[in-house]
């Protein structure tokens, strides 16, 4: 269900990006924002793990380094059938984790200082084989694709914006052009394809969260470790980064309540551990 839902999110960010861009600025407008916004996000998916791991100051390590969470994160990849992934401690006491990565063959998983003294064993190796299941699942691709759509509705609805400013655009120019739908489109594409955008990120959080369930085969452990990350991050706030990457991490850093909900990366913690609980209840991570 997780996937479908983010594939009928996609299709619709599709639609809305070509009805708009159609109505906004013609063929020309609309193909001039998508190569634009394409060549930023081809940037971003090649590089942002890079980018990322240095914004919150990530040290590689190594198995002798750390041996037993080499030894939790080897066993989980075994089971997902994916590469043993890099591994990345980030100095903060804010318990928290993310993954990061092109493919599989080029993943990285960070966690803070914070979380390897607050979780145990089981909890946290719920918590990775959360991040492994973005890894397997292709996440940062599936976002890089929403992005980049998101992104070139920005544009066009701002090119649009700027050329009614400026007196600009001749009816030559925009052929298929819609007055009407363009100026709703200029104040409301926008926030549809934000609000679009964070429901796929949600999405994926649920798929992460039923994946990490299966493969570490304790959803109790995982829906844990939730609580006890969202308690303390209330109490240790993050000290770096940016609320931009806050989709990256398995708990939002940077949340809110009430209708910043809309714009959130991430489903309530309370709804996510109820659908682990539902898990449990159904027989995942019982011994056979």
């Amino acid at each position: 269900m997780n996937q479908l839902k983010t594939l009928i999110l996609l299709a619709t960010l599709t639609a809305l990006l070509l009805f708009v861009g159609q109505a906004l600025a013609g063929r020309g407008g609309f193909m001039i924002a998508l190569i634009f916004a394409g060549v930023m996000n081809f940037a971003a998916y090649w590089w942002s793990d890079k980018i990322v791991l240095r914004m919150y100051g990530a040290q590689e390590i190594d198995e002798a380094q750390a041996p037993e969470l080499f030894a939790v994160i080897r066993q989980l990849a075994q089971r997902a059938r994916i590469p043993m992934p890099r591994v990345y401690i980030l100095p903060q006491e804010t318990p928290n984790a993310f993954a990061t990565g092109r493919n599989p063959q080029h993943a990285a998983v960070a966690v803070t200082e914070g979380i390897l003294r607050l979780l145990d064993r089981d909890e946290l190796a719920g918590v990775l084989a959360h991040e492994l299941g973005h890894v397997q699942n292709r996440d940062t691709l599936t976002m890089t694709v929403a992005a980049t759509l998101a992104g070139a509705l920005s544009h066009i609805a701002n090119m649009a914006m700027w050329g009614a400013m400026l007196g600009g655009g001749s009816s030559r120019d925009e052929e298929g052009s819609n007055p009407i739908a363009g100026l709703l489109g200029i104040i409301l594409a926008p926030l549809a394809a934000t609000l679009i955008q964070m429901a796929i990120s949600r999405s994926r959080e649920f798929a992460a969260d039923e994946h990490g369930a299966h493969l570490s085969a304790n959803p109790l452990a995982l829906a844990s470790a939730l609580r006890k990350i969202e308690a303390w991050s209330q109490r240790i706030p993050m000290t770096a980064g940016s609320p931009a990457t806050a989709h990256l991490f398995i708990i939002n850093p940077f949340s809110g309540g009430g209708l910043v909900r809309l714009f959130s990366t991430h489903p309530s913690t309370e709804e996510r551990i109820a659908r682990l609980q539902a898990m449990a209840r159904q027989g995942i991570g019982r011994p056979r």
